[in-house]
């Protein structure tokens, strides 16, 4: 891989107009250094939220026409996936890197994980804005937030958790986009610092209670 990380190339794949073409390039390109970043992060991950997580890197498996507008590496505590879990994301899009924290679809507890946080929403506040560069993002795949965790207000968090209780598909993004511009030319190591440091503020809604 070289000295950086990603290369403006990596990102001008996501310009590729055709289904083979780009997950071709994906796969070759792309998937290699997001199984880096997985290996290198998944040990500071498990330090930071107290248990064993795993890296998974999307295979898209189920896309047979449209091209995926991103594509990423997710740590979560179970070997078999990710998505029943609470987990973090590292994902690479047209224009940015992200790093996220999501409570998906298919998290079993959702709701209650949901209302533990809905009793207590004075606290996720105070967390979310003592966490660097944090925005809340309406979907995994949308490359900007819809409001920077600074901005929101105390009557905005119930809102936020009762849209991701009250539809089946709802879901709780979070995390912090870093620019094309930003990234490229990193190294695997400052690369490393920086998106632990966007976790590290996120960690405590990783973990159980």
């Amino acid at each position: 891989m070289g000295d950086s990380l990603f290369t403006s190339r990596d990102f001008r794949i996501f310009e590729i107009p055709d289904f083979a073409g780009r997950m071709g390039s994906i796969a070759r390109e792309i998937r290699p250094k997001l199984s880096r970043i997985g290996e290198v992060l998944s040990p500071d991950i498990s330090r930071l939220v107290g248990v064993p997580v795993f890296a998974h890197v999307a295979k898209h498996a189920r896309r047979t026409v449209n091209p995926p507008e991103d594509t990423w590496v997710a740590f979560g505590p179970e070997r078999r996936g990710y998505k029943k879990e609470v987990h973090f994301k590292v994902a690479i899009s047209r224009n940015c890197v992200r790093c996220l924290f999501e409570v998906g679809p298919e998290y079993p507890d959702k709701q209650g994980w949901a209302s533990r946080w809905e009793r207590r929403p004075g606290d996720l506040l105070v967390l979310l804005k003592r966490a660097k560069g944090i925005g809340w993002f309406k979907d995994e795949h949308d490359e900007d937030p819809a409001a920077e965790a600074k901005d929101l207000g105390t009557e905005q968090v119930p809102a936020i958790l009762h849209e991701l209780r009250r539809r089946r598909e709802g879901q709780l993004v979070l995390g912090r986009r870093m620019s094309q511009a930003g990234v490229t030319g990193m190294t695997l190591e400052v690369f490393r610092k920086e998106a632990l440091g966007a976790f590290r503020g996120l960690a405590p809604l990783f973990r159980r209670r």
